[in-house]
């Protein structure tokens, strides 16, 4: 009996994988994907407590540069538009354009600037505990 149910089993997932495979109506593409922030550097262990994500659409003018800031929080970003450079403290430098994600550094200091000449707009989504600050600006 149970090789009967192993069989039905094993051939309801692999047939329904193969359809999958065939139905043309969606695409998954991996933006980004790492341990590793865009620095290399690899990422913390995520916060005890209550978990929160949270996601925020920031928009940057053109010309505009955030101040010096560091986030405790793992996050994660895709550029929907504009040009955005990002600087380290250390001055570890990454460009980012449109339709680009970057795994950002956490726990360390840094800004974004816009260099160009239309608003830079990044979703970022965060993922860390209840409460906890997002991004901490350097006094």
């Amino acid at each position: 009996m149970r090789k009967i149910i192993f069989w039905i089993c094993f051939t309801v997932v692999t047939t329904g994988n193969a359809l999958a495979a065939d139905d043309v109506s969606y695409e998954a593409v991996t933006l980004a994907k790492s341990s590793n922030s865009w620095d290399g550097s690899s990422l913390p262990e995520y916060p005890k407590g209550t978990p929160e994500i949270a996601v925020l659409k920031i928009t940057i003018a053109p010309g505009a540069q955030l101040p010096l800031h560091k986030h405790t929080a793992i996050s994660v970003g895709v550029m929907l538009s504009g040009e955005l450079t990002v600087v380290t403290e250390k001055n570890e430098v990454l460009h980012l354009k449109p339709g680009e994600a970057l795994i950002e550094v956490v726990n360390k200091w840094h800004y974004g600037k816009n260099e160009g000449d239309i608003p830079v707009e990044i979703l970022v989504f965060y993922a860390s505990s209840l409460n906890a600050p997002l991004t901490v600006n350097k006094q």
